[in-house]
This record gives C-alpha cells, structure tokens and sequence, in this order.
C-alpha cells in the first residue's frame, strides 16, 4: 500500500505538476483547490501527509494547518509557498508544521522532505505503540477496593507535576506505581532513572547523584554525568528514601530547594528540570520522632502521599495476579503455560504472603519451572518450614512439598 498525499494549492498548473511528479514516485494523490476543501478530503480520506500552500483565498494556509493540528495532530504537514519569510517559517513551525518548502519547488527538495516526514511519522506511531504497550506492562492488575483507590489516585496525580511519596511494604509494587505515574505523565518521552538509596555508599552519593568532573574521583579518568542531570527533563526516583544518612538527606534537601547543582570537582550550576517521586518502605513519621529522617525533606517530599496495600489487605487480586504470573513465567522460561487446580487457588488465598506481591511471584515461577506436569495441584505448594511468616496464621495448610509430589529436578 503506498503513502498517500493530499496536495493543496489553488493554482491548478501546480496541483497538476506536482500530482504527476508524486504518482511517478510511487504516491497515492489527492487533491483540493482550497483549505475548507482539505479539511473535508482530510476527514474523509484520511491521507498520510499533507503539501498545504499558506497563500490561498478563503481559509489560508495557516488557519488550515491550525484546524489540521486541532482534528488530526499526529498528521505530517509540510508548507510550500512563494512568499516565505523567517517569520511564516517561525509561526507555521510553532503550529505543528513539519516542513516549509518554498516555489519554485525542487522535486528532489519535495521528495526528501516528504520522506523524511513519512519517516518521522512511523517513528511517532512506534513510540505510541511502545509506549502503551509499557504502560499495560507496568499497569496496575487486580480490582479489589485498595487498588481501585489505587489507580484512581495514579490517574489523578500522573497528568501533574507534582512530587509524590509512595509508602508501602518490600515486595508491594512501588517501583510500578512510580513507572506508571511516569509513563501517563507528560514527561513519559523523557527518561525515568531510579536511584537505590539504601545501595549507594555514602562516600559515592554525591558523585553519584550529582556527577563529578574528570580526575575528582579516584579511578575516574573522565567526566560522569550524575542521576539527577541524566533525568533532566523527565523523573527521578528516589527508592527507599528512608535509608539515606542524615548527611545524605540534607545534600538532596539542598537541590530541592534551589534546583540547581554542581557536579563534585565542578564549579558551574546546572538546573534542574525533574519531576520528584520518591518511596519508602519505613514509617518516616516515626523516623522524624526518633531522629533519624528530616522533617524539613518530609515535607518537601509529601506534597502527594500515596499508600499500596499489602497483599494481605487485597487477597481478591490473587487469581488475577496469580494468572498473570502463570503466563510471564511460561514466556520467561519457555515453559509450557500451566494453570493451577482448583482446590489450589483458594489455599494460595488463605496465606498472608509477608513478601507480598513479589513472593507470590517467585512461588509462581518457581512452580512453573518445577512442576513437571500442566496442572499444579495443591501438594506441590511448598512445605510450611520453607515459607518466612509473621504469625502462624500466615502458613499455608500442612502440605508437604516432596520428591513424589512431581518435582523435576528434586527437593527445593
């Protein structure tokens, strides 16, 4: 199928020269005289770019492309005039306009940049499909009442630019609702980096989050580019930000403040452009009442507070996560997709998972590898030693996990 253009012009001599010049390239050709005449061949026929004249009677060439970008945004359009000037360039570029080509046209000229157009477009569907795609990879699965409020509270506060603190047990699932909130935000086409507060040593944090110059650092023989200026016009995420040393906590206040840093060795401010999400596993509360966590980055940081239940607090979602789990793990280890028995489901229920989501997980794909048949019934769950818990309530029932029970590689 070829790529169809819509030429617009009013002056027939044009439309036809350049309707001849494109169909012998391979295009598909469409034609209006005029910009309201464009506007209904665009709904009607829905062409993969547009030539679109600025100078024309009626609606000019700028007030179509203005209705062009309105209707049909993701639409290439690509101005030729006789009459160009920086000024029309300028003003038709801020509109959305890819391209200003000026007549006397060039074929080759024309050619080019309707290529490039084309091009540029396939790219821009791509990113959407990626996009979306990552977005239902990271996407937030079950529908009990907790992760309803859940996706509510990521569907309000993605579209903003507010700082948000994200509090919940290990194995929760918070570095997924920070990729969400990313990914529905309107800087989801800049990077999001994270940085592991409770890994990085001390003595390196600065460096690491602030870049150092060439020969600072020992062992570094060149300039490093820190987290927060790799995350320049996107978003920073501040993992187990409860774990950072006071004197650690203090350097990052600092940045927050004033939005601006140096690189360690450096003596120039960089700005900083980045959206602020930060996680903690610990009640930072209590930390504040025991010395341990600065009030004054507390508040900094909880502009917006969002919780994730526990798994315990939402046992509804396990079948859907158990599901979704049976599936990634068969395609991770090109295993055959098992399912589980029936009486299986309601004995995973019954356990509190003290890991949480990630346990679940694990158990999953741990059984997917050893089970040796389709079906995982309940005598392959493991033995209740093999499972850390809180309170006795959170063991599975009294099932052995032994070497009959259809292992394929023995005991674990």
């Amino acid at each position: 199928m070829f790529p169809s253009i819509l030429v617009v012009d009013d002056e027939p001599s044009i439309v036809q020269s350049l309707s001849g010049l494109l169909s012998d390239e391979g295009f598909d050709v469409i034609t209006a005289s005029n910009g309201y005449e464009a506007l209904k061949t665009i709904d009607a026929e829905l062409p993969d770019l547009v030539l679109l004249d600025i100078w024309m009677p009626g609606i000019d060439g700028i007030e179509t492309l203005k209705e062009i970008k309105k209707n049909h945004s993701a639409l290439p359009v690509i101005i030729i005039t006789g009459h160009g000037n920086v000024e029309t360039a300028v003003k038709a570029t801020k509109l959305g306009a890819y391209d200003l080509i000026e007549k006397p046209l060039n074929i080759d000229k024309v050619i080019v940049a309707i290529n490039n157009a084309l091009n540029f477009r396939r790219l821009e569907e791509e990113n959407r499909y990626l996009r979306k795609k990552t977005i239902e990879r990271h996407s937030i699965s079950g529908n009990s009442p907790p992760v309803q409020v859940l996706k509510q509270q990521i569907a309000t506060v993605a579209p903003t630019g507010s700082w948000v603190l994200i509090k919940g047990e290990n194995g929760t699932g918070k570095e997924l609702v920070a990729r969400t909130i990313h990914q529905l935000s309107p800087r989801a086409d800049a990077p999001m980096i994270d940085v592991n507060c409770a890994a990085i040593p001390e003595s390196l944090i600065e460096s690491e989050l602030f870049g150092h110059e060439k020969g600072v650092v020992p062992g570094s023989n060149s300039r490093k580019r820190g987290k927060f200026e790799l995350a320049n016009g996107g978003t920073i995420f501040l993992d187990e930000i409860g774990d950072m040393s006071l004197n650690t906590q203090a350097k990052i206040l600092r940045v927050l403040d004033e939005k601006k840093f140096q690189r360690v060795g450096g003596g120039r401010d960089l700005t900083m452009d980045v959206r602020i999400i930060a996680a903690t596993n610990k009640d930072l509360e209590t930390e504040m009442a025991n010395g341990r966590f600065r009030d004054d980055l507390y508040y900094r940081l909880n502009v917006v507070p969002i919780e994730v239940a526990p798994l315990r607090e939402r046992k509804d979602d396990i079948p859907v996560l158990a599901e979704i789990f049976l599936a990634e793990a068969a395609t991770s280890n090109r295993e055959k997709r098992k399912t589980l028995a029936a009486e299986t489901l309601p004995v995973l229920t019954q356990y509190n998972w003290p890991g949480n989501v990630r346990e679940l997980k694990n158990l999953i794909e741990r059984l997917v590898i050893m089970v040796q048949g389709d079906v995982i019934q309940c005598n392959h769950l493991p033995p209740t030693s093999s499972i850390r818990r809180p309170a006795p309530m959170s063991s599975f029932p009294s099932i052995i996990w032994t070497r009959h029970a259809g292992l394929s590689k023995g005991n674990m």
